[in-house]
């Protein structure tokens, strides 16, 4: 038998690369992808698990970067079992002051490529009436997130469009899982500009991407709809999301996310 095969995107650093080695611990043979250099370095750690890995870098902001990473995935002649659909950026601030073209470009990473990649991956795996796909959403996909509007609306956006996404494919052998992470100990904070917060120096610490992506694998290979993961608090934030006012909702963002006093 074939080992099984993966695609993971944003898998330079961060949930993206847990993700990755999450996967190589259970055998499965890899293709990553990410914009940045790290990308390399990331292809050379998870090949000592002993499974094959292609590294692509690619723009997944732009649709030609996309597509240069789909023509790059056939090319390799491999049924893609799992694709975990996770490159993703923040840009936090208030709305009224924060730069256009890097919340343009979020939303073009975070949304539109979100969806132009899953169009690729969807038909491929329904030809063969079998996959499992994880797309990364988060907990701020179901908060009222002052100082970061434009990325919770865009986690909105393909929390909304995993779980329809779900439903059109319940009878086709192919699943798809949300995953929806709280504060997590990786670079996100730094590069939305958000170091001098509450969340971004204090609440990242209260989960791990290793457990993160332990508990999103799990999840994804049960068939569940989405998981909360990886604290108990996010878990039972997102429990209490839907039947929490917003202006309750909003007041607690702010505090996490607003700068701290110097």
């Amino acid at each position: 038998m074939a080992q099984q095969f993966a695609l993971v995107t944003g898998a330079s650093s961060g949930i993206g690369l847990a993700l990755a080695k999450e996967l190589a611990g259970r055998g499965y043979d890899l293709a990553i992808c990410a914009e940045d250099e790290r990308l390399n370095d990331a292809a050379q750690t998870l090949q000592l698990s002993g499974v094959e890995v292609v590294a692509i870098q690619a723009d997944l902001a732009k649709r030609e970067g996309v597509d240069q990473l789909w023509t790059k995935v056939e090319g390799l002649r491999r049924q893609v079992d799992v694709a975990c659909i996770n490159a993703g950026v923040g840009v936090g601030g208030l709305f009224a002051e924060t730069d256009l073209d890097a919340e343009l470009n979020m939303i073009s990473l975070n949304c539109s490529g979100t969806v132009q990649l899953a169009k690729h991956v969807v038909r491929h795996m329904l030809a063969r009436g079998q996959g499992r796909i994880l797309i990364t959403s988060s907990i701020a996909g179901e908060m009222v997130a002052p100082r970061e509007a434009v990325y919770a609306a865009t986690k909105s956006f393909d929390l909304t469009f995993a779980h329809s996404l779900r439903y059109e494919l319940r009878d086709s052998g192919v699943s798809v899982t949300a995953l929806q992470p709280g504060p997590t100990d990786t670079d996100f904070f730094h590069r939305a500009g958000m170091d001098n917060t509450q969340v971004g120096s204090e609440g990242k610490t209260e989960s791990q991407p290793e457990d993160v992506a332990r508990q999103g694998i799990e999840a994804l290979l049960a068939g569940k709809d989405h998981v909360y993961a990886a604290s108990l608090k996010t878990k039972v934030e997102g429990m209490l999301a839907n039947v929490t006012p917003g202006v309750v909702k909003g007041a607690m963002h702010e505090k996490m996310a607003k700068p701290k006093a110097s």
